[in-house]
């Protein structure tokens, strides 16, 4: 309902119409928009458009201002690692704390916005995100709504995450290097190149590095010892394909890791290998890497710095979604590449 009073006295209530300023000569629009909750900067505006009494909304019992329900809806759906932040027009934004992985319940997020006037914006699940990135808003539909939605919402969502940022860990990274092109000298080594910036970027220490010919067994030797050396994921470049002189699988085989999954239906990276030995990671990479700016390699890091462990139906649903366009400019992870 409306309710007249003072401009002085408004401050804090809810404007209940758009209030218009006509400037000579210059323009004539709202200098206030209903549903504005009005602020004490507002009063001056008020009274110079010649509002010394304005009209007000009164919220009805059990209604509940657009903005605090938006808060209180991001509020609920905000987990570990993100901040809510108050917005306009009945907004409220969700940000991250730190740079980690951002993870979406799908589900959860479906059930707000199928309900009519409760919306949830989010990002994709699996994006990777700095500090401070923005990856979700809130929002109420109507002016008003009714407490007892946004107490639905609550509950449906104390059930679960609907979001949470996971924090990349600090891990030890010890790289093998294939290939007798490399090992003896034919062609240089990219890796500090092409891979090391990449492990930076998401806070890896490089341990130890080893360039080995094609030869399982040297292969196998070369990632026991950074094992020993206290790497705890090993990535191994080359030597993935079905040629007869890459053997870089036998050799991952040879030091008893369990191969999770090889072969992607990620382009580029499909000659991908993924395997667990004990608590360690080992990322097989095609020799892609060297050559394409973005690759399954992009896809899959951020997971692993993150603790993640992706199964193989995980990699194998990677297909959706998983075709490089190799953009002009590249603005990976904001495009399509790896999105579900």
């Amino acid at each position: 309902m409306l309710k007249k009073v003072k401009a002085s006295e408004a401050v804090g209530m809810v404007l209940g119409y758009d209030i218009t300023e006509v400037v000579p000569g210059k323009r004539k629009g709202p200098a206030l928009r209903k549903g504005h909750r009005i602020r004490e900067e507002d009063v001056e505006v008020l009274l110079r458009t010649g509002n010394d009494y304005v009209w007000v909304i009164e919220p009805e019992e059990g209604e509940l201002h657009e903005d605090e329900g938006a808060m209180r809806l991001a509020r609920a759906a905000a987990g570990e690692g993100l901040e809510v932040i108050p917005g306009r027009e009945g907004r409220a934004m969700i940000r991250t704390t730190a740079r980690g992985l951002l993870k979406v319940q799908r589900e959860l997020v479906d059930l707000i916005n199928l309900r009519g006037e409760l919306v949830l914006s989010t990002l994709h699940d699996n994006t990777p995100c700095e500090e401070g990135t923005l990856v979700a808003i809130a929002r109420i539909i109507p002016l008003m709504i009714r407490e007892a939605e946004i107490r639905w919402a609550e509950g449906v969502l104390s059930h679960g995450r609907a979001l949470h940022l996971k924090p990349y860990r600090r891990r030890k990274v010890g790289a093998v290097v294939t290939g007798n092109e490399v090992y003896y000298g034919r062609i240089p080594d990219a890796f500090d190149d092409k891979v090391r910036p990449k492990l930076q970027h998401y806070g890896a220490e490089l341990s130890g590095k080893v360039v080995v010919p094609d030869d399982p067994q040297l292969i196998a030797e070369a990632i026991t010892s950074l094992l020993d050396r206290g790497a705890d994921l090993i990535i191994a470049t080359g030597g993935l394909s079905v040629d007869p002189g890459d053997v870089t699988p036998e050799g991952i085989r040879l030091t008893g890791a369990e191969i999770i999954n090889y072969g992607s239906p990620v382009l580029p990276g499909a000659m991908f290998l993924y395997a667990i030995l004990g608590e360690a990671d080992i990322l097989g990479l095609p020799a892609c890497v060297y050559y394409n700016p973005r690759t399954i390699f992009d896809l899959v890091l951020p997971r692993v710095m993150a603790g993640e462990r992706p199964s193989r139906e995980e990699i194998r649903r990677l297909g959706y979604g998983g075709l490089c366009l190799n953009c002009a400019e590249c603005r990976f992870p904001v495009c399509p590449f790896g999105r579900v």
